[in-house]
């Protein structure tokens, strides 16, 4: 005999008392969309290995958000792709207020004032070397001098009305930089700050690297992101991204370290919660639909369902397009 504690079912039998089951709801404003602005001002270039993205120049960039906010959207993330010829070895391009980024912002927050503008703010698409930050002579990082830079970077982006910036370098100290530097500015009360915290070494940014042509010249990043392994260091960084001023906390990737998402909402109950959805995972569930392993459709919406359910609130993903007309 079935014990009576025992009995489930009855509270999801019917599809009207599904949805109580569910701790959050999906809804647009959870959506951050990543785009790639290239300073080939008139581009639109598909990225191979990223289904339906493309690297977009600034005159094509109003076209191919209007409709989008039409449809809901209400966050982006930009991410800068120059030209191989501005690259030095400190990624003075970064801030460049004729740049890909700043040219950006500019344009959005005069098309759509609305739109929570963000920025990414990292040197690897901008240094000569690939790197995340400033070098020393032995190509170590000089993590003083890179630090410096993202917090001018961060607040010259924010000077030109970005509504949030988001450190993804993992420098040591940066997040108490730049909420220094904004504060400085007097920027403080209207720019947040998302804190890339657990941002891991993964094999999963392939597509990102061949989109925003960032890839290391040399070694790698696993000196300054985190060991796929590291549950304590993750801990470690988001606790300390709190205690520097960060309003939001991200993980990164997302499907593989659903259990940092978690340990974030724990660790940071106060804090809402990003994950972004990486080019990898984004390309491995595209390719698994078209080669029938599901429906697309199905799976990326399971997709959104276990990263609210493991304690997102924003989740930052390439099927935001796609998202906004499936949950009309």
């Amino acid at each position: 005999m079935v014990e009576l504690d025992s009995l489930l079912h009855s509270g999801y039998h019917n599809p009207a008392l599904r949805p109580l089951q569910v701790e959050r709801t999906l809804t647009k404003g959870s959506l951050m969309y990543p785009i790639f602005i290239t300073d080939e001002q008139d581009s639109l270039i598909p990225i191979p290995s990223m289904p339906n993205q493309y690297r977009i120049g600034i005159n094509r960039l109003e076209a191919l958000i209007a409709p989008l906010v039409a449809k809901g959207l209400k966050a982006v993330m930009l991410f800068g792709v120059p030209n191989d010829s501005v690259k030095d070895e400190f990624g003075t391009a970064a801030d460049d207020p004729q740049g890909p980024v700043i040219t950006a912002v500019r344009l959005l927050k005069t098309k759509f004032p609305a739109l929570l503008v963000s920025c990414d703010v990292c040197l690897c698409e901008y240094t000569s070397h690939g790197h995340c930050g400033h070098l020393n002579s032995d190509n170590t990082i000089n993590n003083e001098a890179s630090v410096r830079r993202l917090a001018e970077v961060a607040v010259n982006y924010a000077k030109a009305g970005a509504d949030n910036v988001a450190p993804s370098d993992m420098m040591d100290g940066r997040m108490r930089a730049i909420k220094q530097g904004l504060h400085e500015a007097g920027l403080s009360h209207r720019v947040s700050l998302m804190a890339y915290s657990a941002k891991y070494a993964s094999a999963l940014y392939g597509p990102f690297r061949d989109a925003a042509c960032s890839g290391a010249k040399f070694g790698d990043r696993s000196a300054y992101q985190l060991p796929p392994g590291s549950r304590g260091l993750g801990r470690r960084a988001i606790q300390r991204d709190v205690r520097e001023g960060a309003d939001i906390i991200m993980v990164k990737p997302a499907t593989f370290y659903m259990d940092i998402i978690r340990d974030a909402k724990e660790l940071a109950p106060d804090h809402p919660i990003a994950a972004y959805q990486v080019s990898g995972e984004y390309a491995m569930i595209h390719h698994a639909a078209a080669a029938g392993v599901f429906d697309l459709k199905t799976a990326v919406l399971e997709s959104m369902c276990s990263l609210q359910r493991a304690g997102c609130s924003l989740i930052l993903t390439y099927f935001t397009p796609e998202l906004l007309e499936w949950l009309d």
